[in-house]
């Protein structure tokens, strides 16, 4: 019998594995890699399959088996034979946090006593180090590192945990941090144990890990790093030595705690102890980001540590991608730098979610969620390049999705870049030869270059696919299903018309859209600039209401008067939310992406449902700009900002009903970056489950813009249908 095994079958210790249950079946053979898929020739198929199936490795996903009945021709024993083939399939896992018995080694006597890189088939990193397929030493960035005769004894001994594990190493033979200062020079003593030392005594550190670099600091010396860094008011991730600290600084919930303790070690938004260190953390915010060590690197330097947690942000500069080369990261004048000698091929920051219940919801997936593949049905070879924020590709073959890791904002420097080494990264890992290149309709960005050098070079077809048509599409795609009326509800996206769409109600499917309702059109007041000096926003809609302003000088207001009528207008719930931040004084101008909504929503949390602030939809639009002129000083802001919310809310959910009702849709669904919003998505679950219309949310597909390039994939495979 020939057996042919497809999913995440690779750098998982699948063919060990296949050893092991040949010789408990009694069957002989042979196994080995190709391409993406692992190959079994055996004279006892179904008693070895039987044994496999029983007993898979931790990490392994099969998707398909395959069997083939023919004569066996080979010998008597069972051997792992030399791979053949290459890509085609993204079979690897994601990386994997480092395992327990690892960890007992590594602080345990004997020749990987503290070493850092110390690994096995269970366990570490994969994608990031992953040059091409299939998964063997010479294609990942162990390469350059031959293997000692110890490990080569564990490499070749079927009855040891590293047997076949292609990254095996040690002190010996293996990678090794070295403690750099800004000018090159080495710091005396064992890095690891030094920097943990420095760290306790206030200094500001890059270290590299797995996928890229974190810059560090203590928790006492936040505001420091804050001036230092240039980050006023975004959120700092911080690592805790174990669940134990977790729970000093927040409280999880068992699913939070399930997420934060799992092989993919996240960071996950937790409900945050108030505490002068966790608002200093996360200012305005009643979560903070919180994730566990999962490196040997970060148990090490936690057993050396006499604090208990540490700030832990990607390390980059200033709105470039996360650095990756030892030499452009002194461009980040931090104190010192743990710094190994093992290529990063792929990099990859941490991934961001957040639990609403027992639903897992995706700011950003990317190391330890990527590779992730998403099962379409739809044949044919596509590219999507995804919009501007928050950015990922997707690359589509064979019937699945992969979208790429977490990317960046594509206006900044170096960003472009990244997106095609990961996309072309991608398309090499899944053998895709597209036929379709699929981008945002808006044509100012910065992605739309590569898209259309790619399609060239191809011979393939572009598609432009409007923002919010890709959100619902994410969203049919992340639930399997054909068609929905979503609620597509984020921060800005260039519609049909021309203006900026954000609160739309769309009856979509993967050929078209229709937009039943949308919010009331605000002016933005200088386009860019009144995304960030919310005043702006608060003007225009005063002018609309005939309210007086008194935000802005005479002279500066006749101005902004002028520009009521040549303004881009918007129709966002992103804008909505952030004039409501602004009018209820939570937040006074926008120092990063999202950050209004974010802080609006601990006063949403606490906010019920009060008469006066109902509003209606007229000709598919929902008024919004006359419900601010209700906020008189006499309802609790916590209040107005509930009923406000709510009532907006319940008309785009109303249209959203009728439309399905009156299309025969099944599903109402919610998308796009607003849906992040525990409060919304808590709201927005109330009023549909009484509509007995089935309910379409995220749960593998980010939420936000990171989702957009699966949405534009699904669209382009259909194109090819």
């Amino acid at each position: 019998m020939r057996i042919r095994i497809d999913g995440t079958v690779q750098g998982v210790g699948f063919r060990p594995a296949v050893y092991r249950a040949a010789t408990r079946a009694g069957a002989s053979g042979t196994v080995w890699n190709d391409g993406s898929s692992v190959v079994i020739d055996t004279d006892r198929g179904d008693g070895l399959l039987r044994e496999l199936m029983s007993d898979l490795p931790p990490l392994a996903d099969v998707r398909s088996v395959e069997r083939e009945d023919s004569e066996y021709t080979g010998g008597t024993g069972f051997s792992i034979v030399p791979s053949s083939g290459h890509g085609s399939g993204a079979s690897i896992p994601a990386d994997s946090a480092v395992c327990d018995k690892c960890v007992r080694e590594i602080f345990s006597p004997g020749r990987r006593h503290l070493y850092p890189f110390t690994t096995c088939t269970d366990c570490g990193p994969r994608f990031t180090l992953l040059k091409g397929m299939p998964y063997d030493r010479p294609l990942t960035s162990m390469e350059a590192f031959p293997l000692c005769p110890e490990c080569s004894k564990e490499f070749s001994d079927p009855s040891d945990r590293r047997f076949h594990h292609q990254t095996v190493c040690c002190p010996v033979c293996g990678p090794r941090y070295r403690l750099e200062r800004q000018d090159g020079t080495l710091v005396d003593g064992e890095p690891i144990e030094t920097i943990a030392g420095m760290l306790d005594d206030g200094c500001r550190a890059v270290v590299k890990g797995w996928g890229g670099m974190h810059i560090c600091c203590n928790l006492d010396v936040v505001s420091d790093m804050r001036e230092w860094y240039g980050r006023r008011n975004k959120p700092f991730a911080v690592m805790a030595r174990d669940m134990d600290a977790v729970r000093r600084y927040a409280d999880p919930t068992p699913a939070e705690e399930a997420q934060l303790l799992s092989p993919n070690r996240p960071i996950v938004l937790v409900s945050k102890k108030e505490s002068e260190v966790t608002e200093l953390a996360s200012p305005g915010l009643d979560n903070i980001g919180m994730f566990l060590p999962y490196t040997g690197m970060h148990h090490i330097l936690f057993s050396h540590l006499k604090h208990d947690a540490l700030v832990m942000t990607s390390a980059n500069i200033p709105g470039e991608p996360m650095v990756t080369d030892d030499e452009r990261a002194k461009e980040l004048n931090a104190d010192v730098y743990l710094l190994h000698n093992q290529p990063i091929l792929n990099r990859a920051d941490d991934t961001v979610l957040r639990m609403h219940g027992d639903r897992t919801q995706y700011l950003r997936r990317s190391r330890g969620s990527i590779p992730f593949g998403l099962d379409i049905g739809m044949r044919g070879d596509a590219v999507a390049v995804g919009a501007q924020e928050n950015l990922t590709g997707s690359v589509a073959s064979k019937g699945t999705i992969w979208p790429t890791q977490y990317i960046g904002n594509g206006e900044k420097i170096g960003v472009p870049e990244y997106l095609e080494e990961a996309v072309r990264t991608q398309m090499r890992f899944v053998g895709c030869e597209p036929q379709v290149v699929a981008m945002d309709l808006h044509p100012g960005y910065s992605n739309r270059r590569f898209a259309k050098a790619l399609a060239e070079e191809c011979g393939a077809e572009t598609v432009e696919v409007q923002h919010h048509w890709a959100h619902a599409a994410s969203l049919m795609a992340d639930n399997r299903i054909d068609g929905c009326v979503a609620l597509a509800l984020d921060g800005t996206g260039h519609g049909d018309d021309g203006m900026a769409w954000g609160g739309e109600v769309l009856a979509s499917d993967y050929e078209g859209y229709e937009r039943v309702a949308h919010l009331e059109y605000i002016p933005l007041l200088g386009s860019e600039r009144a995304l960030y000096d919310l005043r702006r926003l608060k003007f225009a809609i005063d002018a609309m209401n005939g309210t007086e302003n008194h935000d802005f000088p005479d002279r500066d207001a006749a101005v902004l008067s002028k520009l009521m009528g040549r303004s881009v207008r918007s129709s966002s719930m992103g804008r909505v939310l952030d004039a409501l931040a602004f009018t209820l004084g939570v937040c006074r101008e926008r120092t990063y992406d999202g950050e209004p909504a974010m802080r609006l929503e601990p006063l949403l949390a606490r906010g019920h449902l009060v008469e006066g602030f109902e509003t209606e939809t007229v000709g598919g639009v929902v008024r919004t700009a006359d419900l601010f002129a209700r906020i008189d000083g006499k309802t609790r802001p916590e209040d107005a900002a509930y009923s406000i919310v709510y009532n907006i809310m319940h008309e785009l959910v109303q249209s959203a009903v009728e439309t399905a009702d009156r299309t025969g849709m099944d599903h109402i669904g919610l998308t796009g970056g607003v849906s992040v919003n525990s409060v919304i998505s808590r709201m927005f679950e109330d009023m549909v489950i009484s509509s007995l219309h089935p309910i379409a949310v995220h749960t593998d597909v980010p939420n936000g813009d990171g989702g957009i390039s699966v949405g534009q994939a699904a669209i382009a495979l259909r194109r090819i249908q």
